[in-house]
């Protein structure tokens, strides 16, 4: 009796021992497989660096109306918001007390010059009384003074007419430049007066319009410092354009040039001030806009760009990368990165042309720990090559 139990506790126990060494080969051999992680190629090249500057539109040329005589608006001659062009009539003001100046400065002009006819003819006269000794040297000096004096009364007198012929021309406002207007300030019947404070109206030129951008000076002192380093090249002319980012995110589609920078550091903000020159033949850009321009700042050749997902940080900021070596295991690398570009970084220091970045499957893996490398551009190529079943070609399985 005894010995058959002793012989089924045996027998149990080794029954459970041999289940057990089965069911833990398998998941020792899950655990020694090499996980796969998904991995890109690091590859140098030449690639152009944009910086992002915030600024402002502002317009090309603006002018503010102003009477440079006074009197009282009779009329106004445009339409609020159009388009005027130099020269084009704004304002008629109440040009009755100008016009009775002309005719006064135009009548002393002809007193005037009657009077020089006159005493030219006298003149004559006692020249020739001279040479007879009919008139005496005084006289005839008295003459030709008198003669003088009146053709400087008649310089005066045309010079009174052409003063008087301005003033009845400012009479009629007209816009010293071609743009855009905005509101009169002024209606009819109003009293202006000449060279006053307030502006009757502002005009605005908007095509072409300027992009006032800012960099930080001290921006501005490393792009300098690369370049005289070599770590920069200078960026082609058509590549040198400025692209316009508008407020909601969109590019402006039509390109701009860069027309000075500013020689002097503004105390308050320490930064400078970039103008660029934008074409705005459909009025899309008004002044006052917030706007950030992309500024091409040089070449650099043998660029490393990796995706940003690939880097990872301490706690210290320290950036790291996973690196895939040849053996197939991970090694973690530092790195120092310059910049974001879109959606990469820029490394300037630890990864090289060649180098397997791990991006994918970074939770699953430590440094030294052996893996199964997978590079994700062959695979998104592939996936992409591969032909698309039809929509509903399950449906029509289904149904047969």
């Amino acid at each position: 009796m005894r010995s058959g139990i002793l012989y089924s506790i045996v027998t149990g126990l080794l029954a459970f021992q041999l289940t057990a060494c089965g069911d833990s080969g398998p998941a020792q051999q899950q655990e020694q497989q090499a996980p796969d992680v998904g991995f890109v190629t690091v590859k140098a090249k030449t690639v152009t660096l944009n910086r992002e500057l915030p600024g402002r539109t502002t317009a090309h040329q603006i002018a503010e109306v102003r009477p440079q005589v006074s009197g009282v608006i009779e009329k106004r001659l445009f339409e609020e918001g159009q388009e005027v062009k130099a020269g084009q009539p704004l304002y008629q003001i109440d040009d009755r007390t100008y016009e009775a100046t002309v005719a006064t400065a135009r009548a002393e002009l002809s007193r005037a010059q009657a009077t020089l006819k006159s005493n030219g003819l006298r003149a004559k006269r006692f020249k020739k009384l001279l040479d007879y000794k009919a008139v005496s040297q005084q006289e005839y000096d008295e003459a030709q003074a008198q003669l003088d004096e009146n053709k400087a009364a008649v310089a005066a007198a045309r010079a009174n007419l052409q003063s008087a012929q301005i003033n009845l021309d400012y009479a009629i406002i007209k816009a010293p430049i071609s743009g855009r207007i905005g509101r009169s300030s002024v209606t009819a019947g109003a009293l202006v007066t000449a060279n006053q404070a307030q502006a009757l109206a502002t005009i605005r030129q908007l095509d072409p319009i300027y992009v006032d951008l800012t960099q930080s000076s001290n921006d501005l002192r490393q792009l300098r410092q690369a370049m005289a380093a070599g770590e920069l090249q200078q960026v082609s002319e058509d590549e040198a354009r400025i692209t316009l980012i508008l407020e909601d995110g969109s590019a402006y589609n039509k390109p701009g040039a860069l027309q000075f920078s500013e020689y002097a550091v503004d105390e308050s903000t320490g930064s400078v001030t970039l103008r660029a020159l934008f074409p705005n033949p459909d009025g899309e850009l008004l002044p006052g806009m917030f706007v950030r321009g992309r500024l091409p700042e040089g070449q650099r050749e043998n660029a490393i760009l990796v995706p940003q997902k690939g880097i990872t940080r301490d706690p210290t900021g320290q950036a790291f990368a996973m690196v895939i070596d040849s053996n197939n295991t991970v090694q973690k690398v530092k790195v120092e990165t310059e910049r974001a570009v879109k959606s990469q970084w820029l490394i300037s220091r630890g990864l090289s042309d060649g180098d397997r970045l791990a991006i994918d499957g970074l939770q699953m893996i430590q440094p030294g720990m052996p893996v199964n490398p997978v590079n994700t551009e062959q695979a998104d190529a592939q996936q992409d090559a591969a032909p698309q079943a039809p929509a509903n070609g399950g449906d029509q399985n289904a149904a047969q």
